[in-house]
């Protein structure tokens, strides 16, 4: 083949590592800024140079012959060099710049981290950010994430994990509902309150503690709890605890504002609740040979502006 005709499809091979990668049509051309149809028309015109089919395709998705996936192979090391290559020349200008897709955990992203972002980006005007806001884990590399924001007690180690700041679970109500049920003086006395929790995969929810200051000779206590609300959110459990509803387990990133102002108050401060929530909050990237200035400049934000936690 004459080098004009493979220097015009190397931008067809390209497309065809990304539609590899997103498993879709219509993914792909998504994640390129193209349409579906123009992304039809590059694998047709692949696929006939080519000689031999390379992508079978089916209602819901696509996935490479045997010869689309050799292709694949063979090529996608030399993109990824090309790409890193880029981004290297680009950082040169010693300015963080750039598209950063980030994804964070609903509340702790509504709560914590949108309020920094507005600094961030002042202070580095050439990044732009797109943020996704979901409890699910999304897999960064196949879903293209530069960053993820996760609270949790194990980060994935298939990953570059920072941390950001520890945190800590807490018991919250509203000064009203105290005032109505009694204030629990010890964790047992929890069972006789309507406590707001996570709905877990078990029979009855139960709730862990164990004494702040161990040397007081008190053991770690688990007491079964009901309540009228279960939510997998803590600001809809924030929120119904400052309604006066019931005692609610929180993470303290979301009681952080509620405690500051006096809508809620700690219950059984001497005590902390365990195995409900993670201690930790990571700032989590896929391995790469080059991280971009504008990775590594969020993270250093992320990790100085959270640096002493919500308690």
């Amino acid at each position: 083949m004459n080098p004009q005709k493979m220097a015009d499809l190397w931008s067809h091979c390209h497309w065809l590592t990304v539609l590899a990668e997103q498993g879709s049509y219509t993914a792909a051309a998504a994640h390129l800024g193209v349409s579906k149809a123009a992304m039809s028309q590059r694998m047709a015109d692949l696929e006939r140079v080519a000689g031999v089919p390379l992508v079978q395709r089916t209602t819901r998705s696509v996935r490479l012959t045997e010869a689309g996936q050799r292709l694949v192979d063979q090529t996608r090391t030399a993109f990824d060099q090309i790409a890193q290559s880029f981004a290297q020349v680009r950082d040169l200008a010693e300015a963080p710049q750039g598209l950063l897709r980030v994804t964070a955990p609903v509340a702790l992203a509504r709560q914590q981290i949108v309020p920094l972002l507005p600094g961030f980006l002042h202070q580095y005007p050439r990044v732009r950010i797109e943020l996704n806001l979901s409890d699910r884990l999304s897999s960064l590399a196949t879903e293209g994430f530069d960053l993820a924001i996760r609270h949790t007690a194990h980060p994935p180690d298939t990953h570059v994990a920072t941390e950001l700041c520890t945190t800590r679970s807490v018991l919250v109500a509203s000064q009203a509902y105290l005032h109505r049920a009694g204030t629990p003086q010890r964790p047992q006395d929890l069972s006789a309150h309507n406590c707001l929790h996570y709905p877990r995969p078990q029979e009855r929810p139960a709730w862990t503690l164990e004494p702040r200051h161990k040397k007081d000779g008190r053991e770690r206590v688990t007491v079964q709890i009901a309540g009228t609300l279960s939510a997998n959110n803590s600001e809809a459990l924030r929120d119904a605890a400052m309604a006066g509803l019931g005692v609610a387990l929180l993470p303290d990133f979301s009681a952080q504002s509620a405690l500051q102002t006096g809508q809620l108050v700690e219950v059984l401060p001497g005590w902390t609740p365990v195995g409900s929530f993670a201690d930790r909050i990571y700032a989590v990237r896929p391995y790469a040979a080059h991280v971009p200035l504008a990775v590594k400049a969020l993270v250093v934000f992320l990790r100085e502006s959270l640096a002493k936690g919500f308690s």
